[in-house]
């Protein structure tokens, strides 16, 4: 399979979870936009190498075989923080729990990149204003942080899609690059725009 059919899959596969992910409130509006779902996953999977694109694309066959929806999962994590009287009433006890050694190499990944988030904040005030929250701490009612999504998302990776993408965290940290830029460079790029300047000029 192709880089871009592995991506396409991938989307694909996840959308179609999505779709089948109920929310306390009933269906969210972002369910029925496609196009701005494969816009925001596209760009973060066009940072992935190869190999952490075909592992996390087994991770979605194998739950999708046992009845398991990734999506969900990664949604119910969140309440964690979100709303903790639900989760610990009604949702932990459905989810697996973290090893320790797993969850220190996530929060590892995830301080590196909120560090990197605030950075590009700092360079692209106007991009980054469209941005998530930052923090937990941020969490409300009406938004979800950026630490807080990403904590859910990487908690529902296989141990080897981590592992890999653990590895591509250390390879932008030695590369000196900035993953959140290039993420967002690869979105305002599919939405049509020159580059990050333009982009951030158009949104002043």
């Amino acid at each position: 399979m192709q880089r871009s059919e592995m991506q396409q899959a991938i989307v694909d596969a996840e959308w179609q979870m999505f779709q089948q992910t109920q929310g306390r409130d009933g269906r969210a509006e972002c369910q029925n936009n496609y196009p701005q779902f494969i816009l925001m996953r596209m760009s973060q999977f066009m940072t992935w190498p190869d190999n952490l694109l075909e592992s996390y694309l087994v991770d979605l066959t194998r739950a999708r075989a046992v009845g398991r929806n990734l999506i969900t999962e990664k949604y119910a994590r969140m309440m964690i923080t979100t709303d903790p009287e639900i989760y610990d009433r009604e949702i932990k006890q459905a989810l697996s729990v973290l090893d320790k050694q797993r969850v220190t190499m996530q929060e590892q990944i995830i301080s590196k990149q909120i560090q990197w988030a605030r950075e590009f904040r700092a360079q692209y005030p106007h991009l980054g204003a469209a941005m998530r929250v930052l923090e937990t701490r941020e969490d409300s009612d009406a938004q979800t942080s950026f630490e807080t999504y990403l904590r859910g998302e990487l908690s529902t990776y296989s141990d080897k899609t981590l592992n890999l993408y653990n590895q591509l965290i250390l390879t932008y940290v030695q590369n000196g690059k900035n993953l959140t830029q290039q993420t967002v460079r690869n979105t305002i790029e599919l939405a049509g725009f020159k580059d990050l300047a333009s982009a951030e000029a158009a949104q002043a």
